[in-house]
């Protein structure tokens, strides 16, 4: 690197909360299947220990040498229900704690693949997975889950809609935070590296070394040194630059740790993951493009053109580009998310609208804990409609929270941030919804 490129990455460090937000490790588990739950649990705590046991060490030596902040240290598995067989419900505990306990032991920060794929159906493992989950989620401290209920290519599975909604209120009995942990998804991907959603897809390798960059304070102030009369052309062309800068640095730190670890080197995931704090924000970021509040009209479309900036920046600097690539909008996680929320502006049906062209969807949104099992699930039918339709990813990350009204706050802490309780309409779904079966695929999913 040049000298001018080294003092700019320190500024963006220092000035612009620039980092990378997860260095996260692949581990396939399709080896560790046993007829015997305890045997299995023992293979997969063993795999774990052994494959990750320098992955946190090799993270601190590159952020040490480079002086480039590596947030989150990460493990992500093969979807467990494809590794328990005949397991019963009342035997997952034992494999999550296994994967729970695993996870401590290489002292990283989340492990994300309790995880189940059913946009066609239920497997005996996808049923004991799901039905696992309000004890699974509370009774654990770093492992994390999704579940898949649609696809472009299979379309939307209503009856696995039906039971997430469910799942989702009994997890929200049991303890809120549960379900800061818990996806439920569409068009779900193999190679995320980011939470909760993370899983080693079945065509992945044995090991692989994902990356998930981050920096919406370094777009964000770029686009504040251009002149006030910028065309939307020179800000489309600043985020697109940037991007690229970043990008650059994730690949560079993923094929070093690669490198290191001896492991296959997988993606970047270019998303911009924002944090509570102020000037990491991408709510921000749309504000200074020109809008006066994030939700407002113009948002949809300020959105789109960040979103498209930074994956066609960040695809010219990696070999591989992957994961879910584009802008987060988590509400709790974005201090002007937040804001926004709080004066009224952004609402559950403008966030729905913005995920249509965002990364992901309605993610990290608390809802009052009286919300009919039937309407979480028209919510997440809904979000899975988007991706179906569009063929992107979406999902669902909603914190039901008992006893809290419209306007309280429920307070999560670290990079969870504190979550506005939001209105959603009280006009019920249930009769839709437990109608059951299959929303078909679209017609535009036949290309054969």
């Amino acid at each position: 690197m040049e000298k001018t490129q080294i003092l700019e990455m320190i500024r963006m460090v220092r000035d612009e909360h620039l980092d990378i937000r997860t260095i996260t490790m692949g581990i396939s588990l399709l080896d560790c299947v046993s007829d015997d739950p305890k045997i299995a649990a023992k293979n997969i705590y063993d795999k774990i220990t052994s494959y990750a046991k320098h992955l946190v060490k090799t993270a601190n030596d590159l952020e040490n040498e480079y002086g480039i902040p590596i947030t989150n240290k990460r493990i992500s598995i093969t979807p467990v229900s494809l590794v328990v067989g005949h397991a019963k419900s009342c035997e997952m505990l034992n494999y999550a704690k296994a994967i729970d306990r695993a996870g401590k032991e290489v002292g990283v920060d989340f492990v994300g693949g309790y995880s189940a794929l059913v946009q066609k159906n239920l497997s005996h493992g996808d049923e004991s997975l799901i039905d696992s989950l309000p004890e699974v989620l509370t009774e654990t401290d770093i492992l994390n889950s999704s579940v898949n209920i649609g696809s472009t290519k299979a379309g939307i599975n209503l009856d696995a809609v039906a039971r997430m909604g469910q799942t989702i209120k009994n997890i929200a009995a049991k303890d809120p935070m549960g379900n800061s942990k818990l996806v439920v998804f569409a068009n779900s991907v193999e190679d995320n590296p980011f939470m909760a959603g993370a899983y080693h897809g079945v065509s992945e390798g044995d090991a692989t070394i994902n990356i998930g960059i981050s920096g919406p304070g370094v777009v964000r102030r770029a686009i504040e040194r251009l002149p006030k009369d910028a065309s939307i052309d020179q800000v489309y062309e600043t985020i697109k630059k940037t991007a690229y800068k970043i990008t650059r640095l994730g690949q560079f730190i993923g094929s070093e740790a690669a490198k290191r670890l001896n492991r296959s080197f997988g993606i970047v995931d270019l998303s911009l993951a924002p944090t509570p704090s102020r000037g990491d924000s991408v709510a921000e970021i749309l504000e200074t493009m020109g809008l006066e509040v994030v939700g407002t009209h113009g948002t949809t479309a300020a959105l789109m053109m960040l979103n498209d900036a930074v994956k066609k920046g960040g695809v010219m600097a990696s070999l591989r580009v992957g994961g879910l690539s584009g802008a987060f909008i988590p509400v709790s996680e974005d201090a002007g998310m937040i804001d926004s929320v709080e004066s009224g502006v952004l609402n559950i049906d403008k966030l729905e609208a913005m995920t249509s062209v965002c990364s992901v969807g309605l993610d990290m949104i608390a809802i009052p804990g009286d919300t009919p099992a039937t309407t979480i699930a028209a919510i997440i039918a809904d979000e899975a409609a988007i991706g179906v339709q569009n063929n992107k990813t979406t999902a669902v990350r909603i914190i039901p929270v008992p006893d809290a009204k419209v306007g309280d706050v429920y307070p999560m802490g670290g990079l969870l941030g504190d979550a506005p309780i939001m209105q959603i309409h009280k006009e019920k779904s249930s009769v839709f919804i437990e109608r059951g079966g299959f929303i078909p695929a679209p017609i535009h999913s036949f290309k054969n």
